[in-house]
C-alpha cells in the first residue's frame, strides 16, 4: 500500500484506504506492501549517494523495511530486518542480519533467516527474539506457505551458542508451531510478539491478525515454547481499527525511567500495547493495565484505540518492535522510515528505507503516554558544535545556523515566550480533524500569535525548498493546545504528482507554565527525525531537496508569529557517518 499522498484530502482518504481494507478482509489477500513484480529483482548497477543517510541505519543498496527480533546477547546487540537482496522494491524477502555493540555502528553479516523449507517457502516475515532460560535465545517468525499468502507461526534457532555473532540459524522439521484455526483469518495473521512468561509458568505470545473491521491481538499459551494453545479470547480487539500488524506488549514503570524485562510483573508498572495498523500505515500504542488472572489488557481511559489513538511517531515511522536491553536498563524501540519519492527513483537510486536512530522508551510521568529519546550512543558521532543563546527572534525574523554540516546535523534547541496571550484560539471546528490536518491549514508561512517558530531544516539559499519544523500554541477553551509540525510540502522543487509531500504534525501534552519548548532534530539528508518537549511528540520526515543537499543545505531558527520568541539555548553538531562494515 503507497502513502497517502495529500494532506488535505487525509479525511477522505482515509475512508477510502478503510473501503479497501474492508474489500481485502473480505476474502482478498492484503499485501501489506504494493507489489511490483516486474522490479523485485532489478538491482542499480550503481548507487546514488544523494539523499542516502550517514548515521541513520540502512544497507549499501537495496530495499529494507521492519526491524525484526532485535536483542541484546551476550555483549551483543542483534538487528534482524525485512530485506531484498536483489531488488530497491519490496519482494524476495529475507532476514537480513546485523550486530553492533553500540546500536550505531554495524557489522553486516549473512542472512539469518530465508525462504527455503515447507513451511516457508513463499516468505519469511516479521517476528521476535526471546531469550529462553539457559541464556539460549530463539526467534519467532511467520512463515508464507502458498500463493495465496496463508501464514504460519515458525521458530529458528543459532547453530551455534559459541558463536559470537550468532550468524547461522536453523529452522526445525517440527515447524510450524502455530496454525491458524478456522476462526482466524489465515492470509492476516502474523507478526509474533517477544514472548513472556506468567506466573503459572506458562509461556506466552501475541499474534496480529484482524476479523469483520475488529483488529485483534490472538493470545497464545504454552508450557514449553514448542506447543502452543490459542487462549478462549485474544488478549485485546478493538473495532474499526483493520488488520494488526507488528503488535509489542511490554510493561513500564511508574516508578523511574530504566526500562523492564518483558516478563516482569511486579508493582508500580503499566502495559503499553503498540500495533502498527495496516489500514493508515502508522503506530498507534494505549498505556492500561494486564490482568494477570483473565489474561486480558484493559487500557486506561486516558487512551484510545484506532485512530485517534496516541502515536509512536507522527511521521514517517511503521512496524516498530522495541526489547530489553539489560546491559542499561533500558527498553529500545526500533522502527521503519519507508521512502516518500517515487518507486522508478528507488529503482533509479539503487536503495529504498532507512531504520530512524534507535529509541530510549519510558513512561512519562503523568502516566498517560511514551517518551522516546534517541539512544545516548548517538553522540559519539557528534564532531563540530556550534552554539547560540539569549537570542530573541521577532516576527517574521529568522537567524541561519552555521559552522556545522547542516545537510547532516544534530540539533538541539530551547524556546521561551514571556506571554501565552497572543495564542490563537482554537477554531471549534478543528475538534474533529487530525493534528496534519491542522498543520496543512496553519502552515509555517501563515502568520500567528504565539507561533509558528522552530527550525528551517535543509532549506536552500533562497528559501526555494526547506522542511520547518516548528510549533504553535492555541488557546482552546479552559487549555492550551500545542501543535508540533514537520512539513515536507515545501521540502523539494521535484514535482512528480506522485512524489509524497505531507504536513505530519501531533499536539503536544505539554505544561506551558514556564513558557518554554524545546525541539531536537536529528537531519540527515533525506531523513528529519524530531522529538518535541523532551521526547513526548515524535515526527519522522522523509524529504528529497534537489538544491539544499551537502554543503548546499542551510539551517534557521525562525519566528513568524507576534509573540516574540527567545532561543533560550540552541547547541548544533556537525554528525560523523555511523560504519557499516
Amino acid at each position: 500500500m503507497e502513502f497517502l499522498r495529500n494532506s488535505s484530502l487525509w479525511a477522505l482518504q482515509i475512508l477510502l484506504l478503510y473501503f479497501f481494507a474492508f474489500v481485502s478482509n473480505n476474502g482478498g489477500v492484503d499485501a501489506s506492501h504494493k507489489v511490483y513484480m516486474h522490479l523485485q529483482s532489478t538491482s542499480s548497477a550503481n548507487v546514488k549517494n544523494v539523499h542516502r543517510t550517514g548515521y541513520h541505519f540502512q544497507p549499501p543498496k537495496n530495499w529494507i523495511n521492519d526491524p525484526n527480533g532485535p536483542m541484546y546477547y551476550n555483549g551483543v546487540y542483534h538487528l534482524f530486518y525485512q530485506y531484498n537482496p536483489k531488488g530497491a522494491v519490496w519482494g524476495n524477502i529475507v532476514w537480513a542480519h546485523s550486530v553492533s555493540t553500540d546500536l550505531i555502528n554495524w557489522i553486516p553479516l549473512e542472512p539469518a533467516i530465508y525462504p527455503s523449507k515447507i513451511f516457508d517457502k513463499f516468505g519469511t516475515w516479521s517476528g521476535s527474539a526471546t531469550i529462553l532460560p539457559g541464556n539460549k535465545p530463539i526467534i519467532l517468525y511467520t512463515g508464507i506457505v502458498d500463493a495465496n499468502r496463508t501464514q504460519v507461526q515458525n521458530y529458528a534457532i543459532p547453530a551455534n551458542l559459541s558463536d559470537p555473532y550468532l550468524r547461522k540459524w536453523i529452522k526445525p522439521d517440527n515447524n510450524p508451531l502455530i496454525v491458524a484455526d478456522m476462526s482466524i483469518n489465515k492470509t492476516q495473521f502474523r507478526d509474533p510478539t517477544t514472548a513472556w512468561m506468567g506466573r503459572d509458568g506458562h509461556w506466552r505470545i501475541l499474534v496480529g491478525s484482524v476479523r469483520n473491521h475488529r483488529g485483534k491481538a490472538i493470545l497464545y499459551r504454552s508450557k514449553d515454547f514448542m506447543k502452543w494453545t490459542k487462549a478462549k479470547h485474544p488478549l485485546h480487539t478493538a473495532t474499526n481499527t483493520g488488520n494488526w500488524e507488528c503488535p509489542d506488549f511490554f510493561p513500564v514503570s511508574l516508578k523511574h525511567t530504566n526500562g523492564l524485562d518483558t516478563s516482569y510483573n511486579g508493582e508500580y508498572i503499566k502495559h503499553v500495547l503498540k500495533v502498527s495498523l495496516d489500514v493508515t500505515r502508522f503506530e498507534y500504542y494505549t498505556v492500561g493495565t494486564y490482568d494477570t488472572k483473565k489474561d486480558r489488557y484493559i487500557p486506561d481511559n486516558t487512551s484510545v484505540d484506532g485512530w485517534k489513538g496516541l502515536r509512536l511517531d507522527y511521521g514517517n515511522y511503521y512496524a516498530s518492535k522495541s526489547f530489553y536491553d539489560p546491559s542499561k536498563n533500558r527498553r529500545i524501540m526500533l522502527g521503519w522510515a519507508n521512502e516518500s519519492d517515487t518507486v522508478d527513483d528507488d529503482v533509479r537510486k539503487g536503495w529504498a528505507g532507512v531504520h530512524p536512530i534507535p529509541r530510549k522508551l519510558w513512561l512519562d510521568p503523568s502516566g498517560k503516554q511514551l517518551v522516546q529519546w534517541p539512544v545516548k550512543e548517538l553522540e559519539t558521532l557528534r564532531k563540530e558544535k556550534v552554539q547560540l543563546s539569549n537570542h530573541k527572534l521577532y516576527k517574521g525574523e529568522k537567524i541561519e545556523v552555521k559552522g556545522i554540516t547542516v545537510a547532516q546535523a544534530d540539533v538541539e534547541v530551547t524556546f521561551s515566550f514571556a506571554s501565552l496571550d497572543k495564542a490563537e484560539p482554537f477554531d471549534p471546528s478543528w475538534a474533529d480533524l487530525y493534528a496534519q490536518d491542522v498543520c496543512f491549514i496553519k502552515g509555517s508561512t501563515v502568520q500567528g500569535g504565539l507561533g509558528p517558530f522552530g527550525l528551517i531544516t535543509l532549506a536552500s539559499k533562497n528559501l526555494e525548498e526547506y522542511t520547518p519544523v516548528f510549533f504553535r500554541v492555541f488557546k482552546a477553551q479552559d487549555k492550551y493546545k500545542v501543535l508540533m509540525c514537520s512539513d515536507a510540502s515545501r521540502s523539494t522543487l521535484k514535482n512528480e504528482t506522485t512524489m509524497y509531500k505531507p504536513s505530519f504534525a501531533g499536539y503536544v501534552d505539554v505544561d506551558l507554565a514556564y513558557k518554554k519548548l524545546s525541539l531536537r532534530s536529528l537531519i540527515d539528508n533525506s531523513v528529519v527525525e524530531s522529538f518535541g518537549a523532551g521526547g513526548k511528540t515524535c515526527i519522522t520526515s522523509r524529504v528529497y531537496p534537489t538544491l539544499a543537499i551537502f554543503d548546499k543545505a542551510h539551517l534557521f531558527a525562525f519566528n513568524n508569529g507576534t509573540e516574540a520568541i527567545t532561543i533560550e539555548t540552541l547547541n548544533a553538531w556537525s554528525m560523523a557517518d555511523a560504519k557499516l562494515h
